[in-house]
Parts: structure tokens; sequence; C-alpha cells
């Protein structure tokens, strides 16, 4: 329960939250599109509205998560009926994870986009619709959540015309119409690149916020490689790269050690166990490692025996070579540049400046078109620099109509440190 409250239930929370609130501000109301009885607000409900245009003719994000709907929809089905509820609920879980952590952070820009085109209208109405379906599906697990949303989003704005509680409604079951199982893959692919890439991040222990040189995709299977080098920008912007490239081998980045599982192998080996060991460390690891990725094994030579062995019988640890980070996937390595010029730490300093004004702008309740002024004191060296180079970068993403090195008259300021420096941060509304 401890662990769900964040991973699932703030989390679809936030993601309706964040509906309501830019859904306020652009004055998107489906009820007056949908004339007369809409009863359980299903797809086909929603197609009746002007506005609501096919799911072919929208974006590939919209496409994607509007699959993965379904999807979760009809897994649910097939783990309840077998009486799995756990692995009904991991399926939910993931499902909100993608929703919120890859839909909507994705699609921020289109929620924020001053312009009211068809594109924004679709990201819309693809939320609306994931928020209603999820609201049935997880009715089981968290009735009363379940009946928040549904009276939030459907009683409170069709009334009578909607289905009066969420768990009067038919449960879905997924549509595999609405499936598109090529594209899942490789927005999964994409999805497990950029987490890969985050770890790597982690290990060499670099700010997410810090732009790094570039990024190297080693890939076991290609067959996705050239629709994940059309959508390199998406990848390289979620890594905060400013290139994404593409290897075939991954020596030059990483080195292998391969051990053995004493756990399990002792039982099975008894005192040829010491033999294996040598053999192992007298083995080539990069031949080891393609033989397991071929077969899923590979056969050692132990005091004259061949001795087959299989991934769950061997540790293998992975080393990324001086000026790298690495992480490896099921079928993927992803593998990052730690090494960061001037310039990229003075656009990582605007970013964390950038991150102290939002954080700031929050705290003074601003609302989300709200403009501010923001003065700084204190900058001086790299600091003083990174403002001068990247002060429009500021601007731009604080909504801020200037940006002075100087107190701000009447403002408390607020200490931040970015880079060592001590600094009298001011933000103020613009009336």
């Amino acid at each position: 329960i401890k662990e769900s409250i964040p991973e699932f239930l703030l989390r679809l929370w936030n993601v309706y939250s964040f509906f309501v609130i830019y859904a306020g501000i652009d004055k998107f109301d489906p009820a007056a599109e949908l004339p007369g009885a809409v009863g359980e607000l299903s797809a086909q409900d929603l197609a009746r509205a002007p506005g609501y245009r096919p799911v072919p003719q929208r974006s590939e994000l919209d496409r994607w998560i509007l699959s993965e709907l379904q999807g979760t929809a009809a897994e649910v089905v097939e783990k309840m009926d077998a009486y799995d509820n756990y692995a009904a609920c991991q399926r939910i879980t993931a499902f909100v994870d993608a929703l919120s952590n890859w839909y909507v952070r994705r699609s921020r820009d289109r929620f924020w986009s001053g312009a009211h085109d068809a594109d924004k209208l679709d990201a819309y109405w693809t939320l609306y619709e994931c928020l209603l379906t999820t609201s049935k599906i997880v009715a089981p697990f968290v009735p009363f959540l379940a009946e928040t949303l549904w009276q939030n989003l459907a009683v409170g704005e069709f009334g009578g015309r909607a289905t009066e509680s969420v768990h009067l409604t038919t449960f879905p079951t997924g549509d595999a119409a609405a499936r598109d199982e090529l594209l899942s893959q490789r927005m999964n692919l994409a999805r497990e690149i950029v987490s890969l890439g985050r770890a790597a991040r982690m290990t060499a222990k670099l700010k997410v916020r810090q732009p790094l040189e570039r990024v190297e995709v080693i890939l076991a299977d290609t067959t996705h490689q050239p629709w994940l080098e059309q959508h390199a920008a998406l990848v390289a912007e979620e890594l905060n790269v400013k290139r994404v490239e593409y290897a075939t081998k991954a020596d030059q980045y990483i080195s292998y050690t391969v051990l053995p599982d004493l756990k399990r192998l002792g039982p099975k080996l008894g005192k040829r166990l010491p033999a294996l060991k040598q053999a192992l460390a007298a083995a080539d690891p990069a031949a080891l490692m393609a033989g397991l990725e071929a077969s899923g094994s590979v056969a050692l030579d132990v005091a004259g025996e061949s001795i087959a062995l299989d991934r769950e019988e061997l540790q293998i640890r992975l080393a990324a070579k001086p000026g790298w980070a690495a992480a490896q996937g099921h079928d993927v390595v992803v593998v990052v540049a730690t090494e960061v010029s001037d310039e990229l730490k003075r656009e990582g300093l605007a970013r964390e400046l950038t991150h102290a004004v939002q954080t700031q702008r929050k705290d003074l309740g601003c609302a989300y078109t709200d403009r501010i002024e923001i003065g700084i004191v204190g900058a001086s060296g790299e600091v003083a620099a990174a403002l001068d180079q990247f002060g429009d970068y500021v601007r731009s993403e604080t909504l801020a109509v200037s940006l002075s090195q100087a107190p701000l008259a009447g403002v408390e300021p607020l200490g931040v440190e970015l880079a060592g420096q001590q600094l009298q941060l001011y933000v103020r509304a613009k009336n």
C-alpha cells in the first residue's frame, strides 16, 4: 500500500489534475460538443463530437497511448478471469506510468501551446478518453478513486445524460482493432533506451539537467533502428543530450566480466566449480556474451568435459570505459558520454536556475500563464557567463518578461546555491 501511493494513486491523480487545469485554461468542454444522452461515454460516444478526430488521423503519440489503453483493458480482463489480480494491477500501474511519464510529458508543449488547433484538441480528447476508461478499469481495485474521477469527468460534465456511477458502466474488455502492436514495440523500445540512458547518467552522478554531448545505442536486433533514428530528437530531448548515434559493437565503450553464479552452480558442479571459475577467467567475455545472445547458452571445456551454462547460471557485469557511463537492458546497451565541456556546463547551470525559478513561481502561487520578473544578485564567473549566454532560454521557460542581475524592490529574495555560489533570487509576478 505504501508503494502504491506514489507509484499509482498520486500519479493517476496528478494526470487528472493536469487535465483539469489545462482543460479549464483552454475551455475544453466535451459536454458542449456532445448532444443527447452519452451513457457510459465510450469511444463510440466520444466519436460523435465534431472535434473528435478518428484515431488514425491523430499523432503517433496519441495512437500509441490509445493502443496501450486497449491493450491494458484486454490484459486486465484476461488476468482477472484467471484470478491473477496482482498481475492485473501490475499492468494498470504500468499503463498509468506510461500515461504520466511518457504521454503527458511528451505532450506538454501541445497543451501549453497558444494555438487552438486540431493537434491540441486531439491531445485533450485522447487524455480525456484515457482518464474515462481508466476510471472504469480501476473501479474494482480503487472504487472510491474511480468513482471520484467518473463523477468529475462524466457526471459533473454531462449531468443526467451520463451513467450515474462508474460502477454501473460496462467493464472495458479492450478493442483489438484499436491495437497497434508494431507501434507499441517501437515506442516501448524508445522508452527502454531512455530509461537505460537515465540509469547510466545516474551511475556517473550526472544531474538530469546537465546537457551531455552524445549517447550511443547498441541494439541486439536492429529491426526498429530506422524508426528510432527518425525519432532521434525525442530520445535526445528525454536524455538531455545533443546527439543520438547507433553503434554496431559495444567493445569500444564497455567491457564485460562473466562470473559463475555460485549458488546455482555449486550444487550442480561440486568439486568441478574451481575449474569452471578458471575456465571462465580465461574465456573471452565478448565471445561468451555473443554466444548467450545467439543461443541462450554457452559451452565451456572444464577439465576435458564440456559444460553448458545458461544466463541464469552466469553473472554478467558491465563496466564502461573512461569517458562513458553505460547501462544494459535485455536487447540494448546505452552508453552516454560523461565529459562536460564549458559550454555544456553553462547550459546546465541555466537549466538549474530555471528549475529554481519554476519552484519559486509555484511557491508564490503564480498561475500557469502568469508572467514574471526575475532578479539575480551574486552571480559571477561561470554563473554570470551562463546568464549571458542562456538568458533567453531562462526567460522563455519561466515566462519571464525581464531577467536582470539586480534586486527587485519590495521582493523577499530566496537563497540559491549554484556552482558553489550563493545567489539571491528575486521573483515577482508581473501585473
